[in-house]
């Protein structure tokens, strides 16, 4: 049997981006780029303290400057009609923008200048002068440990992953001959998209709203806004058909946006708002700062006895944010004691958001550095020790993996990386200045299905057309659509158009969750489906054989439709509209998942190796040879995969050697809200990368066997990077990011 796994020459050959020439030759409108007749240009202004209440606004220098419109603030907002209603929980799901006068945290949008163009918004937005009464403010995670809390979500739900949880004997690897008791500190990291948060806001009358907004959800966000604003749904239309990149931080409805809405209403014309990269850093959220404690108890010959997992994470002070860092404790390996404690801590600070891999990718590292930790106390191959623990079920849940080749993961990238090279005592292997080290870390991340809807229109020229309100933030939904329906119906990529991003177009859910091609690929299998039917009932009056055609062997060849059960009974296609004069059909295919939750547990799997090389004089870190191996069922787009597990590690690394946002904790200010000064990896940062997928089908989640794959890429590679800098040098960084400071 020939190899099924896919490797980096073999992803070269599959079709290219079906956007791409628009992208790179600008044929592509982002948010900001959308032009309409009387457009306003609007600009924030910000809070300076982290604590208190305004005082006092003096507007009257910026109202009185050319091209100013208005400027808006608490004391004269058109008002959010959600907020006054008397169900508002004490934890707000977001900040009451423009609400009242408290001030929570440093940077907090306190006022809005409009303008005719950017330039004179922004002199207005100089010109806005607020008084504070301060008071004390707090923003260090560590320093406030004694005001973590649990999570209203963990007492709402007993068996959450935010929840206390204790199975079999709590505190046991205190039992076990060989243990690592360690803490872990994950710093917060900024979203840093290319394109920034933007969104154009329109009023038609008083009850009628367009929004060209960067989302990851057209009607997510349709859904959201006309809750806030008391309006028919329908009503409100949001197009968001290119997004340039999101990560998570385009999953909800931020103050930005209704502020947006907010100076619409008050101007009566069209509003562009652009946060600008500085602001970036604290108005549509970050990932978390996260203290961990991960205690591992271990026999001599590596099998775990028990973990004990505590996080604390950062949270504002007006909501409560939560991820899954414990989700993968609980399931990844076979260990009959497990127990874990997920508190959150209110801090002067905005609410922290969802960041690709969220709450796993933090909760990894903990977990993956202990691992490391513990095969060196054992004296045992790091790979070896995560096999002798391989769960053959989930642990957690008692039911049978829907598809598990973790194994082959280990293999096929010890093979690529040449794991054979790697000495198991730490700082022995030197080149020239530069210390040599080896490490592995393996990710997991559910992989998950919902509803979706497909329109259909397949014309008579043989071109199909297919639409959903999916977005798409990078991965290349269009393609990987494109790629199913072609495979589905055998007719060339080329003749097919795919629109997304729109929220009048049928339903889809958002982008976010590594679901899209799980959820929409399975409306678009029952699109096609449903087509192939359509023709087939056609066909069937010229020809009776076709009544008995099986939808799974009808093809669209060319000009002709194909049973591959009877290759004689072809049919030209143009024939089939003849009847009542069409020139399209219009089909729709909706999928929705079943009851296989029920039966199986649905996980995608990565494993992520690192070499690098470390200067044993500077501490400089560079990463030589990077491997990643994932099994997320069957690629149905191998090039755009390929590009998604690229940057998942590119993400990896950055998350490990770079990234930090820093908080001045005597103001509560960001003091690096730039690329000045948040470091991001750059191309001399990145080495030639192996990406390789198992490929090998999932029977039971969708019908094209796929699992998903946008969190799972980042997941896992940060500790790995961090175990293989201990196995260059012999040197533990247990705190984020690696830099030279901290191995010299």
């Amino acid at each position: 049997m020939g190899k099924k796994h896919l490797e980096n020459a073999d992803m070269a050959k599959a079709i290219s981006r079906v956007d791409g020439r628009a992208k790179v030759t600008g044929a592509a409108k982002y948010a900001a780029e959308v032009q309409l007749q009387d457009l306003t240009y609007a600009v924030l202004v910000g809070s300076t303290i982290a604590q208190g209440i305004i005082t006092k606004i003096d507007t009257q220098k910026a109202e009185w400057a050319p091209g100013v419109i208005a400027v808006i603030s608490h004391l004269n907002t058109p008002g959010v009609p959600e907020y006054k209603l008397q169900n508002q929980d004490v934890i707000q799901k977001q900040l009451r923008v423009f609400d009242d006068a408290n001030i929570y945290y440093n940077g907090q949008p306190v006022a809005v200048v409009i303008a005719d163009t950017l330039e004179r918004a922004q002199y207005g937005a100089s010109l806005v002068s607020v008084t504070y009464k301060k008071e004390q403010h707090v923003s260090n995670l560590e320093d406030n440990l004694s005001r973590a809390v649990v999570p209203k979500k963990a007492k709402a739900d007993p068996r959450g992953f935010t929840s206390d949880f204790v199975r079999g004997k709590a505190g046991a690897y205190l039992d076990a001959e060989v243990q690592v008791v360690e803490e872990y500190i994950q710093p917060s990291e900024v979203h840093h998209p290319m394109e920034l948060h933007s969104i154009i806001a329109s009023w038609e009358g008083n009850d009628k709203l367009t929004l060209v907004d960067k989302t990851q959800g057209s009607q997510q966000t349709q859904a959201s806004i006309a809750k806030s604003f008391q309006l028919k749904p329908e009503n409100v239309k949001v197009v968001a058909t290119y997004v340039g990149g999101a990560f998570g931080s385009a999953l909800r409805v931020w103050p930005h946006e209704i502020v947006a809405i907010l100076a619409a209403k008050k101007v009566q014309k069209p509003v562009k708002l652009v946060l600008s990269r500085g602001q970036m850093s604290y108005m549509v959220g970050y990932r978390p700062y996260t203290l961990q404690k991960v205690s591992l108890g271990a026999s001599k010959d590596g099998k775990l006895v028990g973990i004990s997992h505590e996080s604390y994470g950062k949270t504002s002070m007006y909501e409560e944010f939560t991820e899954n860092v414990l989700q993968m404790t609980r399931m990844m390996y076979d260990v009959p004691n497990i127990d874990t404690k997920y508190r959150i801590v209110p801090l002067n600070v905005s609410t922290p958001a969802p960041m690709r891999g969220p709450g796993e990718a933090t909760g990894s590292f903990a977990l993956e550095c202990a691992m490391d930790e513990l095969s060196y106390k054992l004296n045992m191959d790091p790979i070896a020790l995560r096999l002798v623990n391989y769960a053959g079920q989930d642990p957690d849940k008692l039911l049978p993996w829907s598809s598990n080749y973790l194994k082959d993961c280990y293999r096929l990238g010890a093979e690529k990386i040449g794991w054979n090279n790697r000495k198991a005592e730490a700082g022995t292997v030197q080149e020239g200045e530069w210390k040599v080290g080896y490490g592995v870390a393996t990710g997991t991340f559910g992989a998950f299905r919902s509803a979706a809807t497909i329109k259909a229109t397949y014309k008579a020229d043989g071109t199909l057309l297919l639409q959903s309100a999916i977005a798409d933030i990078g991965p290349g939904t269009g393609t990987a659509m494109t790629s199913i329906a072609a495979e589905n119906l055998g007719i060339d990529p080329s003749l097919i158009t795919f629109q997304l991003g729109n929220s009048s177009f049928p339903k889809a859910p958002m982008q976010g969750g590594s679901n899209s091609v799980a959820t929409v690929g399975s409306a678009v299998v029952a699109a096609c489906t449903n087509l192939k039917v359509e023709l087939a009932k056609r066909a069937a009056k010229q020809k009776q054989e076709w009544n008995n055609a099986v939808p799974a062997n009808i093809q669209l060849k060319g000009n002709e439709l194909v049973n591959s059960d009877d290759t004689a009974s072809k049919v030209k296609l143009v024939s089939l509209f003849t009847e009542g004069g069409l020139t399209e059909l219009v089909i729709e295919g909706s999928a929705a998942q079943g009851d296989e939750r029920n039966k199986y547990s649905f996980y995608s799997y990565s494993v992520h190796f690192i070499e690098a090389h470390v200067h044993e004089l500077t501490g400089v870190v560079r990463i030589k040879n990077a491997v990643s191996v994932v099994d997320c069922g069957t690629i149905v787009s191998p090039k755009t995969a390929r590009s998604q597990l690229m940057g998942g590690i590119v993400g990896g690394i950055g998350m490990a050697l770079m990234e930090e946002a820093v908080i001045d904790d005597r103001t509560g200010r960001t003091i690096n809200a730039s690329f000045g000064d948040y470091h991001v990896p750059v191309n001399a940062d990145i080495p030639q990368m192996e990406m390789l997928f198992v490929n090998e089908k999932d029977p039971y989640l969708n019908p094209m066997g796929s699992k998903g794959l946008g969190e799972v890429v980042i997941i896992g590679v940060a500790p790995a990077v961090a175990n293989a800098v201990y196995n260059a040098t012999g040197k533990r960084i247990r705190h984020l990011p690696i830099t030279p400071d901290k191995l010299i």
